[in-house]
Order: C-alpha cells, then structure tokens, then sequence
C-alpha cells in the first residue's frame, strides 16, 4: 500500500505530488493521457513538430507556481521580460516598464508616455490603481460585482476600458471584464503590477511546456511514481472514506487520497464525495500556431489592440508565432480556415513584414474547457480540499485556492491539498507560500 494515491495528472496534481514527495511520502499518481500538465501541456504534430496546446505564461507574483518548478529543477528553462510591448494597429508600439521610481510608483515614467492612451485615460487609470490599493481590504462587494462595474464606478474612460483593463485583464483570467469578479481583477493588478517592481515581469517557458514535467524532472523523487495512460475507472469508498481505486482493471489502495480532476469530472467519478459544481462553468482559449516562409517581426512577444487576437509570442525568429485569443466562446463554432484567415488578417495589420509573407503551416488548438469562469459570486461555491470523505483531498484551479483559474492558483490548490494530506499521515509540512506583500 503506497502513502497517497493522486488522481490527474495537471498542475494541481503534480504540485500535490511533489510536495507529498518531498516529506519521504510514497506517492503514485495516475494519469489517463499520454503526458503530464493537463490544459499547460504540449504535445507532437502528425509532420512530428512539438507545440504547446496554449502559450502558458506567469508574472514573477506566482511564488508556488515558481516553487514548484524549483522542485524539479526546470526554473532556470523559463525566460522573464521586463517590458510589455502594447501594438496598436499599423504597427506602433509602446513600451510598458518600470522605472527608477519604488512600488508601486514603478511606472510612472513609462506609463505617462505611453502614446496609445490620452491624458484623461492616464489620469483616470491613475485614480483606480490608488484606489486598488486602498480598497483591497476594505471593500466587501469585489467578490459579488463584476470588474466592469467598479471600473464604471471609479469613472473610467471607455479608452481606458477598452485598451488599458480589458487588454491585459481578459488575457489574465480568461473571461469579459462584465463576467468576472473584481476581485480578480484586483488581484492581478495589486500583486502583478502593484506590488513590487519587479513582481509584473512576464515568464515564457522556453522549452515546450510538457518539458517541463518531464521523467527527467522527476528522476530526483524515486518515491513518487508516475502512472500515464492509467485513467481511474472508479473509487471505492466505505465507512466514509475512500478504501482503493480502479485503474486499467486493477485495485490500488492508499492512506490518504488527493483528487486533482476537472470539476466537470469530480461527481461522475467520487459521487459520494458530493462536491456541489453545479454553479461552475468554462471559459475558452484559443491558440493559432503560424509558420512562414521568412521572419515577420523581431519582437519577442506583444499584446495586440483593439482586435481578437490578444498577444502573439515569437517562437522561432519570428518564422513561427503562436497567438493567443482568451475568453474565445465566439470561435468555438468556426470551421478552423476561417479562425486561420482572422488570425493571419488581423495579424497583418500590426506587422507589416507579415503582409508578404506566406504562411506555410497553421493549427489551431481551441481549448473548449481551458478555465472556468471566473463570475461574480462563484467564490460561495468553490470547495475547500477537505471533502466528506476523511481520507479525500481536493485539489484543482477551481477549488478555493485564493487565486483564480492560472497555473499559479493550480499549484497553490496542489499544496494546500497536500498541506492537509502530509498532516493526516502525521507528516506535518508547510508548502504554501503567502502572496508577495
């Protein structure tokens, strides 16, 4: 009987199961796909080129998610930015970046130059970031109304709302400013942009994501077992408490057991539990993959205005860029040429070396389920990781980690639900580390 048995493979898996490791527990964790890190994953083409389903990126305020990739030793393969290039149409950029002022007054220089905002918009930005400082823990309404709405209160310009919050926000949670909770929004502008002057600074793995979790990765926790292509078929539960599971026809039974699947599968699969997700529902992202014949920009990366396309970043010399459309419900239904012409369309109005080029190869990966929607008064519903079942631990995005659906709040489910599981097999541990201040 090993100590704990970890069902799913994504973050909050892996981050569960790295943590369990590190006190000398055995760990195995079961896995139904051919590869770890469930929606932050890559994975091979038919002509064998290796893409990532979706760029993934991370702010330096994602201490556990950073955490994390410490334990396996893969830190040092993601690439940080310290500017945010903003692209409006017909190509002219400007640049987002701290100054040598301290936070939170980092980027004043930058952000009163910035051309693609007019002074009023500045102005009113300026009120609201001050009054996110003052109200992120004196306010009792974020979680209830959306982000929209206090924007609308604090007298926001429709410029600002539209080129400024919307751009970077929507790309952050994965959902329309009207959809989501302000207290997301809050989140991620007091610790990403806020906080410190550096905690805003944008980290792009630069490896394929799925390198990341590779069995090399691992190879340094030999009590933690890996178990793909194993999905768990079904949990036995007696005397309130889970006795094994079932995979692939066979019996595994455990001390403690950490669930780290999709709400959408949690009551199919351990109904007595009977954990409510009635209330959750999914966001969706899509990704466009392009390669053409010659280089189209020498930017590393850049958000795009004012269309659908939200960011590109360049993978190959600007040869091959992978865009990013969040919140993409629109595109679901569209046959995948006319997702290609949008993107290449639209593409081509911001770089204009894109307007000769030929595209040689495009996919299209439209992430269905990639988050769920962070809207206004979810948090009532999002279950903690103690269950009903006494030896049962919850661990997901869409769990009440503190954050919203990002890899970082993933990893910060992961540790919570091992924080609860190491104390049951009376190995007391603290893996969650406290937001940057």
């Amino acid at each position: 009987m090993t100590d704990v048995i970890v069902i799913g493979g994504g973050l909050a898996g892996l981050s569960a199961a790295a943590a369990l490791g590190s006190t000398g527990a055995s760990v195995t964790l079961f896995e139904s796909r051919p590869f770890l890190g469930g929606r932050a994953t890559s994975y091979s083409l038919p002509d064998s080129e290796v893409i990532d389903n979706c760029q993934h990126i991370l702010l330096r305020c994602c201490v556990n998610l950073l955490d994390f990739y410490r334990r396996l030793a893969v830190d040092d393969k993601v690439r940080f930015f310290s500017e945010i290039p903003f692209m409006e149409p017909g190509g002219r950029v400007s640049v987002f970046r701290r100054g040598v002022l301290p936070a939170p007054l980092h980027f004043t220089e930058s952000f009163l130059r910035l051309p693609f905002l007019s002074l009023w918009d500045k102005v009113a930005i300026g009120r609201a970031f001050l009054a996110i400082l003052l109200e992120h823990s004196t306010r009792r309404d974020l979680e209830e109304i959306s982000m929209l709405d206090w924007l609308r209160e604090k007298g926001q310009t429709p410029n600002a709302i539209e080129r400024f919050w919307r751009q970077v926000l929507v790309s952050a949670i994965n959902a329309e400013l009207g959809d989501m909770a302000a207290s997301h929004g809050f989140q991620v502008f007091r610790l990403g942009f806020l906080a410190t002057n550096d905690s805003y600074e944008m980290g792009v793995p630069n490896v394929p994501l799925g390198d990341l979790y590779g069995s090399q990765a691992w190879s340094r926790m030999p009590n933690v077992k890996l178990r793909l292509r194993a999905p768990v078929e079904s949990v036995e539960v007696a005397d309130g408490a889970v006795a094994g599971i079932v995979s692939g026809g066979e019996r595994h039974t455990a001390r403690q057991y950490v669930s780290a699947l999709p709400f959408e599968r949690v009551g199919a699969l351990i109904p007595d539990a009977q954990v409510d997700t009635s209330a959750f529902a999914h966001s969706s992202i899509t990704g466009v993959h392009l390669w053409f014949d010659r280089p189209v920009t020498n930017l590393e990366n850049a958000t795009l205005l004012e269309r659908n396309i939200q960011w590109f970043f360049n993978k190959d010399d600007g040869r091959y860029l992978q865009l990013v459309i969040s919140a993409s419900k629109s595109l679901l239904e569209m046959p995948r040429q006319q997702v290609i012409d949008l993107a290449v369309r639209e593409l081509r109005e911001f770089l204009p070396e894109a307007r000769a080029a030929q595209v040689m190869k495009a996919h299209v990966v439209k992430e269905a389920r990639a988050t769920f929607a962070a809207v206004p008064g979810l948090h009532r519903h999002r279950p903690d990781a103690p269950t009903r079942l006494r030896n049962l631990w919850l661990a997901g995005d869409w769990t009440r980690s503190g954050w919203p659906a990002t890899m970082e709040g993933a990893v910060r489910s992961g540790y919570k639900a091992a924080e609860f599981t190491a104390a049951a097999l009376e190995r007391p541990s603290k893996f969650l580390l406290p937001d940057i201040k």
